[in-house]
């Protein structure tokens, strides 16, 4: 019988919607339940577990108590051995690291974690190479190669591995940034280690690339037929990124590099807003949302703008969602389509098809978007 770890990191992702760009330590974690943050790692965690239901007779789950896998495999019917011991409500980073050293020891095939990229970094501080391990996209920031394309994708890789009909390893970068420099709109990321992860194309995430050189003159044209094309009836909400950024900066405009903004009749009305701040704003008004692609990555929605929720798009519908990309960065995803992963499955399979893509001054690629 194979040995499954799961780790679930219960506070991964809860600094997102609320426009904290992060969870990590605890004044920010604190920050963000005062702000009225929702945990969401036990739903994604869901998601991938239900990938695995058909495999209850043939896999153990080890895990640790409540709310760090205990309750949630429960829930979704398995009986799984349940490890280690920790303070509820108040776990913390080496809780993580504790979880993966006692699952290396008793041998487990493969390490599931729920988290972002704070996780993996406590997992490698924890098992290194020593054992397979894959990530269940649950955090804010998530550039790290390790993780499943969406917590469905992560489940069914994990199933695959386990059946033994996935069994070429990787070793992929775990990333990670500072989130001090990140909320004073910089990144400083750097290559934290190696995990070593089940691989197959099509079910994991690449790594985030970085910026290409020579895309101002492509900037700069994006941005002037956006603001070109701008209505006076709509509310504009500005989603992170240096692409987006360039039509704040041609309107002239201060905006958050690494948060949303919102934009009427070509003047800015809020800054770095949170998802409460965002429905507020729109509630009965007609609004669009702007947004670019991860490079590297490709995805739209579900990475670093967890402030545009299922709430938010919910009511703003495909229809209102641009996307504006140069052509270097749609390459960088090699042809893939570009990526949904909000959390929320009818909301994925509503935003699901082909968008016209803003690449230049009236130019435009169809280019398809998949959850």
């Amino acid at each position: 019988m194979k040995k499954l770890g799961l780790i679930v990191n219960p506070v991964a992702g809860m600094g997102g919607s609320v426009g904290l760009k992060g969870s990590d330590g605890l004044e920010i974690l604190m920050k963000a339940r005062e702000l009225g943050a929702v945990p969401q790692a036990s739903n994604r965690t869901k998601q991938a577990l239900e990938e695995l239901s058909s495999l209850k007779d043939q896999i153990e789950i080890i895990t640790y108590p409540g709310e760090m896998g205990e309750n949630v495999t429960r829930n979704c019917g398995f009986n799984p051995t349940v490890i280690g011991l920790i303070d509820q409500n108040n776990t913390t980073p080496q809780d993580t690291q504790n979880a993966a050293l006692d699952m290396k020891k008793l041998g487990v095939d493969l390490i599931l974690f729920a988290g972002g990229d704070g996780t993996a970094r406590n997992i490698y501080d924890a098992v290194n190479v020593s054992i397979p391990v894959l990530g269940i996209p649950a955090g804010v920031k998530i550039h790290s190669a390790v993780y499943g394309q969406n917590p469905k994708r992560a489940g069914e890789l994990a199933k695959l591995f386990l059946q033994d009909k996935v069994v070429e390893l990787r070793e992929v970068e775990v990333m990670d940034i500072d989130e001090d420099a990140f909320r004073d709109e910089r990144v400083v990321a750097r290559l934290y280690g190696y995990l070593k992860a089940p691989f197959e194309k099509k079910f994991v995430q690449k790594r985030k690339s970085g910026g290409v050189a020579g895309e101002k003159a492509a900037l700069t044209s994006m941005a002037n037929y956006i603001i070109n094309t701008m209505l006076d009836d709509y509310i504009y909400i500005i989603g992170p990124g240096t692409t987006t950024r360039s039509i704040m900066e041609r309107l002239g405009l201060n905006n958050t590099l690494l948060g949303v903004d919102v934009v009427y009749k070509k003047q800015l009305i809020a800054k770095d807003v949170t998802e409460k701040e965002l429905l507020k704003i729109i509630d009965g008004k007609k609004a669009k949302i702007i947004v670019t692609i991860i490079g590297g990555q490709g995805y739209i929605f579900g990475r670093g703008n967890q402030q545009l929720s299922p709430a938010v798009i919910n009511q703003i519908q495909k229809d209102n969602v641009i996307v504006v990309a140069s052509r270097n960065k749609l390459n960088t995803i090699f042809g893939s389509p570009m990526l949904i992963d909000t959390g929320n499955n009818e909301t994925n399979n509503m935003l699901e098809g082909y968008y016209r893509v803003v690449v230049g001054y009236e130019d435009f690629i169809m280019y398809k978007a998949k959850a």
